[in-house]
């Protein structure tokens, strides 16, 4: 994608259909452009994209020794969907692939109704960015909340926490350069100061995402945010890992390259620990001696 039509991933988070699971027609799904900024998050025009949800028939299946592979088709085009067969990852996410009983095809009509919707309503339209005051612009508030709540973090050696939590640490950005309406004049329609709130902190959170500070463990509706670094059950992983897999024939000579980490991580841990985030506990770990790397992105333990 041109970075100069690309949204700068500081403002991702404020587009609604970055926070879901985008209902995308497959043929587009196998188009989507990825980012020049963060890998593995796609744009669909100006939305970025970094899960989806579809249906469809299966028109294959592959057994593999982690994972079972499917095919499947909604019509407009075929995508490969993989299912892990370790047990520990089942009710870790709110995603996986399940079996729909539809034989006259009413769920799947109801299904592509509501994707063209989702199509006109928001995909097809560009996002609309509004500023919280006169003064502001979403960058500049956006980048100022996502430091108050860096700063949080760091002050307090906080190893988890909530958006309630934090959420009191953004109310001085939304009480200065606030001006009183005359009695006369109409209320001005939009969003409240709180739903304003919500939006900007969700906007942060989401930065601090997608630079690996934080993560979080399970997508559930408790939005538990764990902080990378300070997750000892994070770091006690992934040293095990790079222990035990050091010493297989395969890695002995070079230690353990970083994919092969984040996806032993995903797969024997926690599935939505990010690239960025793995980074940061590698670094960390580093620093502490813990771990030595070889070369670049290769570690190992002695």
């Amino acid at each position: 994608m041109d970075p100069a039509e690309e949204l700068p991933s500081m403002l991702w988070g404020l587009d609604p259909v970055f926070s879901a699971f985008a209902r995308l027609h497959i043929r587009d799904i196998l188009l989507l452009p990825e980012s020049c900024q963060v890998p593995d998050i796609y744009f669909y025009k100006s939305h970025p994209i970094y899960k989806v949800d579809v249906l469809g028939t299966v028109v294959y299946k592959r057994e593999r020794v982690d994972f079972f592979s499917y095919g499947v088709d909604d019509g407009t085009g075929v995508i490969n969907c993989s299912c892990w067969k370790d047990d520990l990852m089942k009710g870790e996410v709110d995603v996986d692939i399940y079996k729909v009983d539809d034989p006259v095809m009413v769920a799947q009509i109801e299904w592509m109704t509501d994707v063209l919707q989702l199509y006109s309503q928001f995909y097809d339209k560009a996002l609309q960015l509004q500023t919280n005051t006169a003064s502001d612009s979403p960058v500049s508030s956006l980048s100022r909340a996502t430091n108050i709540v860096k700063d949080f973090l760091q002050q307090r050696s906080v190893s988890k926490f909530t958006p309630y939590d934090v959420q009191d640490l953004l109310h001085p950005l939304f009480t200065s350069g606030t001006e009183t309406a005359p009695a006369q004049q109409e209320p001005v329609s939009g969003p409240s100061a709180h739903q304003e709130l919500r939006q900007l902190l969700k906007g942060a959170l989401q930065v601090l995402q997608d630079e690996g500070l934080v993560y979080r463990r399970v997508m559930s509706q408790d939005e538990v945010y764990y902080v990378t670094v300070q997750d000892k059950d994070l770091l006690m992983v992934v040293k095990d890992i790079i222990r035990e897999d050091s010493k297989r024939e395969k890695f002995r000579a070079k230690g353990c390259h970083l994919l092969h980490i984040l996806s032993a991580v995903r797969h024997r841990h926690i599935l939505n620990v990010s690239k960025a985030a793995l980074e940061l506990v590698l670094h960390s770990l580093e620093h502490n001696s813990d771990i030595v790397s070889t070369r670049d992105n290769y570690y190992t333990m002695f």
